[in-house]
């Protein structure tokens, strides 16, 4: 066993001393370097000083906790007394969150192929990225204040709100699927004197259907329960009562309101991890 220990350690000898590895093993990254140090040192500076701009204070949150046992105990019983005007409030909301996914969506798709690299020039490319940029930036509640000045309270101020937000967040979305497509099938189109529209209809979107259809039913969830609380500025919905429950301090009836809104969303998660499974 020594000598077969000892002809082992010869050959690994032997191994490192030929030129080329010694040469692989000096290529090798480093991995403590000073610009991660740097990074890092960044980021912990970064951390310290949102923690103070944050005010965070966990012991005050400990300290406050009977008055938040207390407050919480005020939800219950829940009031369901006026449950059918909850429940067609929330069939309102769901119905918001449908049209403002879908209206998203289509807007989505040639927002996304031009905000692509590989697909459009730079260009036209950066306009776009910042136009999306914009629309995501600005919560659905600010955009709900301005449609509702514009078409009225109700739903639709709502829809328009959702809408207008989540293309900025999908079309943002379906650009990174589009740049991490493989370019094989696209060349081997475009080989066969393909047109550009025909490249991306045969070539793009085959490929990035299964991610486009994953966002969008994800966007769905997301958008339903961003329009529970748009009624909130007068954008429809059940966000309406729960801010007059809020409003004349009926907790009870508050806390009736939020089991619906969680029943229907852990509704909506089920049946859109079914249709997932069933498109994707």
């Amino acid at each position: 066993m020594a000598k077969i220990s000892n002809n082992l350690e010869n050959s690994d000898k032997n191994f490192l001393a030929i030129p080329a590895v010694i040469e692989m093993l000096s290529l090798e990254k480093k991995r403590v370097t000073n610009t991660r140090i740097i990074f890092l040192l960044g980021a912990l500076i970064i951390l310290i000083f949102s923690y103070r701009q944050s005010e965070i204070n966990f012991l005050a949150l400990f300290q406050r906790s009977g008055n938040m046992v207390e407050y919480i105990q005020s939800y219950f019983p829940p009031d369901f007394s006026d449950w059918k005007i909850y429940l067609e409030d929330t069939i309102i909301t769901i119905s918001m969150g449908i049209w403002g996914t879908i209206l998203a969506a289509i807007a989505a798709v040639p927002f996304s192929l031009l905000a692509s690299e590989n697909i459009s020039p730079v260009l036209i490319v950066q306009p776009i990225r910042r136009i999306l940029d914009a629309m995501r930036a600005i919560n659905e509640i600010v955009f709900a204040l301005i449609f509702v000045v514009a078409v009225g309270l109700g739903p639709f101020a709502g829809v328009l709100a959702l809408f207008i937000h989540t293309a900025g967040t999908l079309g943002k979305l379906f650009s990174e699927a589009v740049e991490s497509i493989e370019l094989g099938p696209v060349e081997g189109i475009r080989a066969t004197g393909a047109s550009k529209i025909q490249e991306i209809i045969f070539g793009v979107i085959p490929q990035v259907m299964p991610l486009w259809t994953s966002f969008v039913l994800y966007r769905f969830e997301s958008n339903v329960r961003s329009a529970s609380v748009l009624g909130i500025v007068g954008a429809g919905g059940i966000g309406v009562s729960l801010y007059q429950s809020f409003g004349s301090f009926q907790y009870q009836k508050v806390c009736a309101i939020l089991i619906i809104l969680i029943l229907a969303t852990s509704i909506i998660d089920l049946l859109s991890a079914k249709l997932r499974n069933w498109l994707v």
